[in-house]
């Protein structure tokens, strides 16, 4: 059933419903009436399958009868807490009449809609995780981004040069929702994202953008925030507001600003990398055994999200990097963890009560975190002042709230109930007119007890007594086997099976009395409530300010807690191009071992930037190869790392190629995945790159593998010449030392012996003897005939192909560094295997033409089948 139903036939209630639900088709309509809120027709079919509540019947309109759904009003936020990690948004109608003066239905309005990424009620967000929602848009090859995050304010926008670079963008901020443009033509990018929202396009229109923008910001152009000649991202953030102020349905006067991200400014991840490194999620989807599980204790939810936001965004200003970290080493030398720490976890989520502050949703519990947070200011101060220059004019930032704390005090009792709808909030003494009205009302309790004492004592009934309930009021209470003596003006007011209920003038009159005081009281006193956020509105910014010292305070202490505890040391910046480490250890790895873990170190600079890593399959390659990306991304947030020492030179980005799995879903096998990622390290490294590749060429035959492993190693390192960690099982890439400069060979040993085989994950220099795999599939429980006859066909097949394959992967390595090769090979028939052997060890691949040197790759590839 739809609004354009004939409205006649409708009764006057549904026809309201319809009109508001006209408003909001795309989206669940909570619809009030009385204690619930209802959904009819396809919402309620749809509304009941997700929360699993039943599915009824309200009556008929329109000659049919009307499915219907509801909740409770008192228990909405679980259910709405459901529908928003479900993707779902939900229309908040409300009744906004008065029921008494109402002539036919109760005029009723949407309030708020509640959306995945716009809900600031505590109850429905992820507390220790941004909440964002995200816009995109394209125009001219400029891929732009913006996200809002509606708990704190934070606007920001970004200008990308690929859709891979926006991928990359939308995995590490894993938007809750996502807006994008009517004719979006890379809706690839968004599947597996969660609250898509389609928008129409004059929401991307750049005046209107700039039109909202400075409306919200009170500015006449937005020049002040140094962003206004990035217009396609301005698009995005023009449509990102609209979509904030069409949710929220009210003032957003927190999100006071817009800052543009500059790509430059931080390490760039892509979104394999981030995968591959285990962050914040681990190849699970979990979040255990991860970089921020084993970093992140920090005592504020809000610290803990900021972070997260470090992590991923590494930045490149050294400055600031040496400043975070002279703060962690003065706190610790200072002794001041633990007393910041419980002064710290006092401030609570902060950020997040200032947003529903801003909104006007803030509940009376939030205020008093909010006062019990400013409490804890001039404490934290104290604490943390002289210590460094850094963090003293961090400190500096914090203003004085000592009025407004005491307004918090003054106003609020200790312990609130959740709502201000159940009264009781406002302390007593905030405002003489409340009082009076309360002592009118509080004062029932002498008067009942004087009325019953003479009621009792005028009729000799024993059983009398007064009682009240919301449904009937006051009333006299008598005992069924005395209620023949009740006198003649006792008014029967209700039959129970035990006793019977009256009312009398007197009663009457006082129960007037009292529900009139009850009435004025909870209605001023939601007036004074409404009044403390115009108070508290004038100092929002300094607020938030604080709340965002108080927050990186939170990781600063956190991160010295995590060195000291953990045996992290301070490492060095070098305006030289490599990474040196001595006695590197993997952050996550070593937390879970019940073995000490095996440290080990990495020397890499401008004339030793590829190291070929052999050793056996469990010997620790990966495990290596991680640690060095982790130690070196930890640096660049700011923290101490585990390691003996570490001096880290510059760093543009990290690439990671680890780890194989098919993209089913995109139709993508593994070797095509392998080469995407691998497509994406050749184009995009630079010389200040840190490049993991492990593994590269499984996913096909052996000998386009090892070719393909020899070609990417060396243009990894002939030019790109980035800083590079290349794990492979092709031995023969072990002879790259010898032909390249910069390449060195490390090895992760073992030892075997007979049939086992023991792992000792130290680094060596120089090249793996073996791989082990026999050994390792005998550890695996492969049975020892099928070992015995792998032994045999191993050596069989060393035997054969020991020259060939070193002459496959001598030619197509050096195909790559030759000049254009779009000729069509030509390819002599009559050519036999062994004159193509023995021409190919004559010629001197430098005097090869393109041609030649192809044809010659097509004949050995004869050879070889």
């Amino acid at each position: 059933m739809t609004s354009t139903d004939k409205a006649h036939t409708h009764t006057p209630m549904m026809t309201q419903y319809l009109q508001l639900k006209a408003e909001n088709p795309d989206i669940l309509l909570f619809y009030r009436m009385g204690d619930f809120y209802e959904l009819f027709y396809d919402d309620a079919k749809k509304a009941a399958a997700l929360l699993d509540i039943s599915l009824t019947k309200r009556g008929h309109s329109a000659g049919e009868p009307i499915p219907m759904a509801g909740v409770p009003y008192h228990a909405v936020e679980g259910y709405l807490a459901k529908l928003v990690a479900l993707g779902e948004s939900v229309a908040i109608c409300e009744q906004i009449g008065d029921p008494a003066s109402s002539k036919g239905p109760v005029e009723r309005k949407v309030v708020r809609i509640v959306t995945p990424g716009t809900v600031s009620d505590e109850a429905l967000l992820p507390e220790r995780q941004d909440n964002l929602v995200a816009a995109v848009y394209v125009e001219k090859n400029v891929f732009a981004l913006a996200t809002l995050d509606m708990t704190s304010g934070r606007f920001l926008i970004a200008e990308l040069p690929s859709q891979e670079a926006l991928a990359a963008e939308l995995q590490r901020t894993q938007p809750a929702e996502i807006l994008y443009p009517e004719g979006f033509v890379y809706q690839d990018l968004l599947e597996r994202y969660k609250g898509l929202r389609r928008r129409q396009i004059w929401e991307f229109e750049l005046v209107t953008a700039i039109q909202l923008l400075n409306r919200q910001f009170g500015t006449q152009n937005l020049s002040g925030f140094g962003v206004e000649k990035a217009v396609v991202a301005l698009c995005a953030a023009g449509c990102l507001l609209h979509y904030a102020q069409e949710t929220q349905r009210t003032a957003l006067p927190h999100i006071n600003a817009i800052h543009l991200a500059q790509r430059t400014d931080t390490i760039l991840l892509d979104a394999a990398t981030r995968r591959n490194l285990e962050l914040t999620t681990n190849l699970s989807g979990g979040t255990e055994n991860t970089l921020a599980a084993v970093l992140d204790k920090c005592v504020t939810p809000m610290g803990s999200r900021l972070l997260k936001r470090w992590i991923h965004q590494p930045i490149r200003d050294v400055a600031k990097l040496t400043d975070r970290q002279q703060t962690i080493l003065a706190l610790q030398k200072n002794e001041r963890i633990d007393p910041l720490q419980p002064l710290l976890q006092q401030v609570g989520d902060m950020e997040r009560i200032l947003a529903r502050v801003a909104l006007r949703t803030a509940r009376p519990r939030d205020l008093t975190r909010l006062r019990t947070a400013l409490a804890q200011i001039p404490l934290i101060v104290e604490n943390a002042c002289q210590l460094t220059p850094c963090l003293d004019k961090m400190l500096s930032q914090l203003a004085d709230f000592g009025e407004l704390q005491a307004l918090l005090e003054r106003a609020i009792i200790e312990n609130p109930p959740q709502l201000i709808r159940d009264g009781g909030v406002i302390a007593e003494g905030y405002n003489a007119e409340l009082d009076e009205w309360r002592q009118l009302a509080d004062g029932a309790t002498k008067f009942l007890e004087d009325l019953e004492a003479k009621e009792r004592a005028k009729t000799g009934i024993d059983t009398l007594k007064i009682g009240f309930n919301a449904v009937h009021g006051y009333y006299i209470q008598i005992s069924q086997a005395q209620a023949h003596r009740a006198p003649m003006h006792y008014v029967r007011r209700q039959t129970l099976k035990n006793a019977e209920r009256y009312i009398i003038p007197e009663l009457k009159t006082y129960e007037d009395k009292v529900l009139k005081a009850k009435g004025a009281s909870l209605a001023l006193e939601k007036q004074l409530y409404e009044a403390l956020f115009d108070l508290l509105m004038p100092q929002l910014a300094a607020l938030q300010l604080a709340s965002l010292v108080l927050a990186e305070l939170d990781v600063l202490t956190n991160l010295a807690e995590r060195a000291e505890s953990l045996n992290y040391v301070m490492p060095t910046f070098s305006a030289e191009r490599g990474i040196k480490i001595k006695g590197g250890r993997h952050p996550v790895v070593e937390q879970v071992l019940k073995t000490p873990f095996i440290a080990n170190p990495v020397y890499l600079n401008g004339q030793r930037h590829l190291l070929i890593v052999t050793g056996p399959n469990m010997g620790g390659k990966s495990t290596y190869m991680r640690q060095i990306a982790l130690i070196t991304l930890m640096a660049y947030i700011g923290s101490f790392v585990p390691a003996d020492s570490a001096e880290i030179g510059q760093i543009d980005r990290i690439f990671t190629r680890i780890g194989a799995s098919d993209d089913l879903a995109s139709g993508r096998s593994t070797f095509m995945v392998e080469m995407t990622e691998m497509a994406n390290i050749l184009h995009q490294s630079t010389e200040n790159s840190l490049v993991l590749v492990d593994e590269i060429g499984r996913g096909t035959s052996t000998y386009d593998g090892l070719s393909l492993a020899w070609a990417c190693a060396e243009w990894l390192a002939r030019k790109s010449q980035s800083l590079t960690l290349f794990a492979t099982h092709y031995f023969e890439l072990t002879a790259l030392p010898n032909q390249l400069k910069g390449v060195a060979n490390v090895h992760l040993d073992a030892l075997e012996h007979h049939d086992t085989i023991a792992f000792m994950h130290q680094v060596q220099e120089g090249a793996a003897s073996k791989s082990y795999g026999l050994a390792v599939a005998a550890l695996a429980g492969v049975p020892k005939a099928v070992i015995q006859l792998a032994k045999q066909k191993l050596a069989q097949l060393e035997q054969l192909s020991q020259q060939t394959a070193e002459l496959n992967c001598n030619v197509q390595g050096d195909l790559l560094f030759h000049a254009d090769l779009q000729e069509t090979p030509t390819i002599d028939p009559l050519v036999e295997p062994s004159e193509v052997e023995i021409a190919l060890r004559a010629i001197d691949l430098d005097e090869l033409t393109p041609k030649q040197a192809l044809d010659k790759l097509y004949q050995l590839k004869r050879l070889l089948k």
